[in-house]
C-alpha cells in the first residue's frame, strides 16, 4: 500500500485548515502558499473533501474553505479513505464481501486482513488535532 500525493496533500490541506482557520475561511490560495501546493492540484482534491462534508465552503469576497467539525473529529484514516479510496493491501479484502474464488482456501488471506486491520486503527487513532499537538510540542513528526 502506498498513499498518493492526492492523500498526502488532502491532509495538509485539513491540517492547515485546522491551524489557521480560526473564526473565517481560509482562501485556498493561502493554503497552497503555505504548503507549496499547487492551488490546481488542491482543487482537485476540494471536491472529494466537501463531498464527503469534511469542508464548509463560502463563495465571495471573504470566501474560502473550513473544517465543518473540529479538529478531534477528523481522523487521518478517514481523510486518507475519502482521497484514497479502500486502504487494503490487496484487492480481494478491498469489499465486504470477498470475491475471490480462493478465499476460502488462500493461506495468506489473514495476514492482509491483520495488516489491513493494524493500519486502519493505527490511522484511525490519530486525529488533526493529535498531529498538530505533536508538531508544536517539539517533538519529530512524519513529514506528510
Amino acid at each position: 500500500m502506498k498513499i498518493s500525493t492526492k492523500g498526502r496533500y488532502a491532509l495538509r490541506m485539513m491540517l492547515d485548515l485546522a491551524e489557521n482557520q480560526g473564526d473565517s475561511y481560509v482562501a485556498l490560495k493561502d493554503i497552497a502558499d503555505r504548503q507549496s501546493i499547487s492551488k490546481k492540484y488542491l482543487e482537485q482534491i476540494v471536491p472529494l473533501l466537501n463531498k464527503s462534508g469534511m469542508l464548509k465552503t463560502n463563495r465571495g469576497y471573504q470566501g474560502g474553505y473550513r473544517l465543518s467539525k473540529v479538529p478531534s473529529d477528523y481522523t487521518v484514516g478517514e481523510i486518507l479513505r475519502v482521497t484514497e479510496g479502500s486502504l487494503s493491501p490487496v484487492a480481494c479484502i478491498e469489499y465486504e464481501v470477498n470475491e475471490c474464488p480462493n478465499a476460502d482456501s488462500c493461506p495468506t488471506l489473514g495476514i492482509w486482513k491483520g495488516l489491513y486491520d493494524v493500519v486502519n486503527k493505527y490511522l484511525d487513532s490519530i486525529t488533526l488535532e493529535d498531529v498538530i499537538n505533536r508538531s508544536s510540542g517539539g517533538a519529530d513528526s512524519a513529514c506528510l
